[in-house]
């Protein structure tokens, strides 16, 4: 049945595959229905609060792979080979998602990505580090789609772990290109979820407001457990009786959907700096409330304005015509062909041959280019900011998730804008 579904999948892809690759690329035959696929463990969490940031990355990488099935497979010596998601569950929970790697390693699968909590990609990084070492036999790379602690690609950095989002410093950089220029802001409250990439957030928001706007001053600056805080009018009480003119937040999932909402239902009237504003029902909880008010980063929005970025919005539409199964990530889009190329180059699936072509890894899709920087492979690509506004309005043609909202670009970064310095000593094997 698994088998149907998944065929099923490639063919649908395939009906949209020219819109993305173009004609030569619908001339391309179909992998092998008999080649072994080759195996990727999505490792992620699938149950529980922050489930449908999960269910989000899924959909993701099943489009993703479906396009690279859907113009012939991943090329290898013995023939062409389709990709495959295989699911693991981590609950939201570091332990959980190291009892999945364990899983994806006992099945012989040596590809692991994982983002959606970069606690949890710490623990996979030490135990694929140390994996490798003990059992060379069976070397696993881990692909990073999500997970921002700085820390990450810098004092923790791995030769076995590639990271394809920006991180933390390098989003707050750009969120600090706009807020640095708001003359009217003289209050600002800090709130973020208390663990690694929260703290993180606080952390160089505070670094990097008393660098670029010392006369802004930080009314409230506050940590909340993750994923369990329900009623969130506590937090916004605080907000609103603090004066603050602005919330900087790296919130993510229901923690930032329930923030917002709780925000507006406050009565707080001033603007949102987030990381993930446009996604998954904060648009919808903010509602006109959000107009001008709340700011995001990304890689990529849908309301880019070029011709390319629009055929690929509109594509993964017509895959996913759900609103509710919206918020598309170009970066995992890239990461996948990322992973095609590396495969395709190495002649091999072998974590260490990957691993050697990810290092060189560089792709374009949509107009949007990603390179793998070898030194601390951390990816470099554009970094865009965008403002909430009615659909409809001066370049905002998309909506988020059916809400009437979508995001339009207030400035964009290029790779090099973007980019900052690392602390990363490589170990090689």
């Amino acid at each position: 049945m698994q088998r149907l579904a998944f065929f099923r999948r490639r063919f649908l892809a395939a009906l949209f595959a020219g819109a993305l690759t173009g004609a030569a690329a619908q001339a391309q035959p179909a992998a092998s229905a008999d080649a072994a696929p080759i195996r990727i463990a999505m490792i992620e969490g699938l149950s529980g609060p922050m489930a449908n940031t999960g269910e989000a990355v899924y959909r993701n990488l099943v489009w993703a792979t479906e396009r690279v099935n859907a113009r012939g497979g991943v090329k290898l010596p013995g023939g062409s080979r389709p990709l495959e998601i295989v699911r693991f569950d981590s609950k939201g929970q570091t332990e959980e998602a190291l009892s999945g790697l364990r899983a994806a390693i006992d099945r012989g699968i040596g590809v692991v990505v994982q983002g959606n909590s970069s606690a949890a990609a710490a623990g996979l990084i030490d135990a694929i580090t140390k994996h490798n070492e003990r059992d060379p036999s069976r070397r696993v790379v881990f692909l990073n789609y999500s997970a921002v602690d700085p820390l990450l690609t810098n004092e923790r950095c791995s030769y076995w772990h590639f990271r394809f989002d920006a991180h933390a410093d390098m989003r707050l950089s750009a969120l600090m290109s706009v807020l640095r220029e708001d003359k009217a802001l003289k209050s600002i409250y800090l709130i973020g979820q208390d663990y690694s990439f929260g703290q993180a957030v606080l952390r160089e928001g505070r670094r990097q407001l008393a660098a670029q706007r010392p006369d802004v001053k930080i009314v409230g600056d506050e940590l909340h457990p993750m994923a369990r805080v329900k009623d969130f009018a506590p937090y916004a009480a605080k907000i609103k009786a603090s004066g603050a003119q602005a919330v900087l937040t790296g919130n993510w999932g229901n923690d930032l959907t329930l923030l917002v909402k709780a925000a507006r239902e406050a009565g707080f009237d001033g603007t949102f700096y987030t990381f993930y504003g446009n996604a998954l029902g904060a648009p919808a909880a903010m509602g006109d409330a959000g107009i001008g008010k709340v700011v995001a980063v990304a890689d990529w929005f849908p309301n880019v304005p070029t011709k390319a970025s629009e055929t690929f919005y509109q594509a993964f539409r017509q895959r996913f015509p759900n609103p509710a199964d919206d918020y598309v990530h170009m970066r995992m889009q890239l990461m996948i062909e990322a992973l095609a190329q590396a495969i395709e180059r190495a002649g091999s699936v072998e974590a260490g041959a990957i691993a050697a072509q990810l290092e060189k890894a560089e792709v374009t899709l949509a107009g949007q280019t990603a390179r793998m920087r070898a030194a601390d492979h951390q990816v470099q690509q554009t970094l865009a900011v965008a403002v909430m506004d009615r659909q409809g309005a001066p370049g905002v043609r998309f909506d988020v998730e059916g809400s009437g909202y979508g995001f339009r670009i207030i400035r964009q970064l290029t790779p090099e804008q973007a980019e900052m310095p690392h602390q990363c000593a490589m170990q090689r094997p």
